[in-house]
């Protein structure tokens, strides 16, 4: 585990949301075990079992984010909210939970005096795409990319995210299995759609947050897998 930096004499807030997801509980781990991190507050429709002495539990309703804000007293602010056609039913659904809620949190967090948004989309994300999943995607990055007072907003585009997930994913876990089969093929212009590790996207989340980087940053999946290598006790 890093040791605080000789710079960080004040502990740092984090505000996670989709803690339970696939990344997000991955993050939620590396969040708590961090010293830079004083305080650890999970934004969660129901409350989780975890339970640590540095988090802090606010069970919301997303649709009515407003009413729970304003989020002061908060320095980084992680979304790892996400879904996908088939759990969401329609497109209104899934627009609403990758569009409208990391919009709405992006913008509550500024008006509270967030410093940075870290927010991950995907990989072929573009508000220019035929495709409503990465047109969707392309567009919350540039929603969320032109709300103002943000020191620095990352972007996080992994490929095909691998890991152990709650519920079943028959398709994305077939394309898994497929790509890891055929990774050693998959070199040169191929090269940046090999899958990731859920644990390497938090992990590339955490070290993004300390990079002292300014502005939007862009992270490709490749790049993720970069910042995650960087230092592997993260």
């Amino acid at each position: 585990m890093n040791t605080p930096s000789t710079q960080q004499t004040t502990p740092r807030t984090a505000l996670v949301a989709g803690a339970s997801g696939l990344v997000g509980k991955h993050l939620l781990e590396l969040l708590l075990e961090d010293p830079r991190y004083g305080t650890v507050q999970v934004l969660t429709r129901r409350k989780l079992k975890k339970q640590h002495p540095r988090l802090e539990q606010l069970v919301v309703d997303f649709d009515a984010l407003d009413q729970h804000a304003p989020f002061t007293g908060v320095q980084d602010v992680y979304c790892c909210l996400g879904t996908t056609m088939k759990k969401a039913g329609s497109k209104e659904v899934f627009r609403k939970v990758d569009y409208v809620y990391p919009l709405a949190l992006a913008r509550l967090a500024a008006q509270g005096g967030a410093e940075q948004y870290l927010l991950i989309t995907a990989m072929g994300a573009n508000k220019g795409s035929l495709f409503f999943y990465n047109r969707v995607k392309g567009e919350v990055e540039e929603a969320v990319s032109k709300i103002p007072n943000y020191k620095s907003i990352h972007i996080f585009r992994p490929s095909l995210l691998l890991g152990d997930r709650k519920e079943d994913r028959l398709g994305e876990d077939l394309a898994g299995r497929v790509t890891k089969l055929l990774r050693p093929l998959m070199v040169g212009p191929f090269r940046p759609y090999r899958p990731i590790k859920a644990r390497d996207v938090a992990r590339g989340m955490l070290h993004a947050a300390f990079s002292g980087s300014r502005g939007v940053v862009l992270h490709a999946s490749e790049d993720i897998k970069k910042l995650a290598r960087t230092n592997p006790k993260v």
